[in-house]
């Protein structure tokens, strides 16, 4: 008796149930048998990818009388309709599977064909969808378009976005002087817009590290099939199809100037990572900045005040954490972790293929993403609303026997020394006891060692 739930469809191993309501085919259910490992879909941003690369695949095609006309607009249209999401249910492969991501790739094919087809329209995954093309070509080209397009659209604007708030909170605090760490102890004071402007000097650097990899993530091994010869593929296809690809993105991608490396490594990829892994250093770095500059508030620095916005304790009542950049600081070790697992994998190129595709691809798109919302959320729950505590600042800088390095140009290193041992010994501010110790009057120490003044650099006192 007949299965109600299910069909019955077939591949080149034979005959194989696929639940009735499936849009996918028998190569599809053999991966879902197959590959159960972590239950995880591959990334939407790669299924959008694959989706925009079938669309302009097909377009090429009939555009060269490959594909009938109806064909090919019935495959463009199916194809589209996959990269804007409406069918992800279809996409059930795990990221786990075979290494070049051949079952994806035949996930989209059997998917796309299915909704191409009609009563009187047949269309087959291989001969029609993938045609002129091999998982071999698809796979490394949906990974560098996905990753773009996830830079371009949602990383790169976050960045700016955080940016932009870090130098907008900078320019309002230019004349707060604070006391400088080095080694986590006192040192020079600098204002709060430098310890900013260094905040947003690293994200400047770190955006143009990003647009710099992007230039060789472009490059699309698409039309190198099985091994980057391009056999069964027309040599007009790729140039074609890499055309229509960046008009339906809205991205400009150029075809590989050598196909073989563009599908035997991954390394524009690790690069993407690479630098991916760099921001997340200097995220964390701000993100712990500001956890110390929060901390106390009475037996720890207390020199900012977070945005309070959630209870920091099930059983100490009143206690504030620092949240975000808690959360910011796990999402960068996790990208960090990332970079690992994409460093392994692109390694994995044996001879004409990598192998380790699919969670490069889910590695990468994972990254950004984490990326984009941590900065998201370091910028608009944290930075934009927290406060100065200038009270607290302006006394511990009063305090700071470090200052009396300015003095080294007129009394000498040794003696600014004995000066400052002496300020710390007794808890007295550096100006009072370069009185007794210096000859110095008390305007000319106060101009001396004037904090804000001592944040513009140079010799103070006019080189006196």
């Amino acid at each position: 008796m007949a299965n109600p739930h299910t069909r019955i469809e077939h591949d080149s191993m034979g005959e194989l149930e696929v639940p009735s309501e499936a849009l996918w085919g028998a190569q599809t259910q053999r991966a879902v048998q197959n590959f159960q490992l972590s239950r995880r879909p591959m990334p939407r941003g790669f299924i959008r990818a694959l989706g925009l690369v079938k669309a302009a695949a097909a377009e090429a095609n009939g555009g060269l009388g490959l594909l009938g006309a109806a064909t090919a607009t019935a495959i463009r249209k199916a194809a589209l309709d996959v990269a804007e999401g409406r069918h992800d249910a279809h996409f059930p492969v795990d990221v786990f599977q075979t290494g070049s991501g051949t079952s994806s790739n035949m996930n989209a094919n059997e998917v796309i064909a299915r909704l191409a087809a009609g009563k009187r329209l047949k269309v087959h995954p291989n001969d029609h969808v993938n045609l002129g093309q091999s998982s071999n070509d698809v796979v490394p080209t949906a990974i560098r378009v996905s990753a773009c397009l996830a830079v371009e659209e949602d990383l790169l604007p976050a960045l700016l976005g955080l940016r932009r708030v870090i130098e907008r909170r900078a320019r309002s605090l230019g004349k707060v002087a604070k006391t400088g760490r080095t080694h986590l102890m006192d040192a020079m004071p600098l204002t709060f817009a430098q310890e900013f402007g260094a905040w947003a000097a690293q994200l400047a650097s770190a955006e143009a590290r990003l647009k710099d990899s992007l230039k060789r993530l472009r490059r699309l091994p698409l039309g190198g099939t099985a091994v980057g010869t391009g056999i069964n593929a027309d040599p007009r296809f790729a140039p074609r199809a890499i055309r229509i690809l960046s008009k339906l993105s809205g991205l400009r991608f150029e075809p590989a100037s050598d196909r073989f490396e563009g599908i035997a490594s991954q390394d524009d990829a690790v690069e993407l990572s690479g630098q991916l892994n760099a921001l997340a250093v200097a995220l964390m770095k701000i993100a712990n900045d500001l956890r110390w500059m929060n901390s106390g508030p009475l037996a720890g620095l207390g020199e900012v005040e977070l945005p309070a916005l959630q209870p920091g304790s099930s059983i100490m009542p009143g206690k504030v954490n620092p949240v975000i950049p808690e959360a910011v600081a796990m999402a960068c070790a996790q990208v960090m972790g990332q970079h690992v697992t994409i460093t392994v994998a692109g390694q994995s190129g044996n001879f004409q293929l990598n192998v380790m595709l699919p969670v490069i691809a889910d590695n990468l798109l994972q990254g950004i993403d984490l990326m984009a919302n941590a900065m998201r959320a370091l910028g608009a729950d944290c930075i934009e609303g927290l406060a100065i505590r200038r009270g607290r600042v302006g006394e511990a800088l009063s305090r700071n026997p470090i200052l009396v390095t300015a003095l080294n140009p007129i009394i000498g290193y040794e003696k600014a020394a004995a000066i400052a041992k002496q300020a710390y010994r007794e808890g007295r501010p550096v100006l009072e006891v370069a009185r007794e110790m210096t000859s110095l009057s008390s305007r000319e120490l106060k101009d001396l060692l004037d904090p804000l003044a001592l944040t513009r650099g140079g010799i103070q006192g006019g080189g006196k």
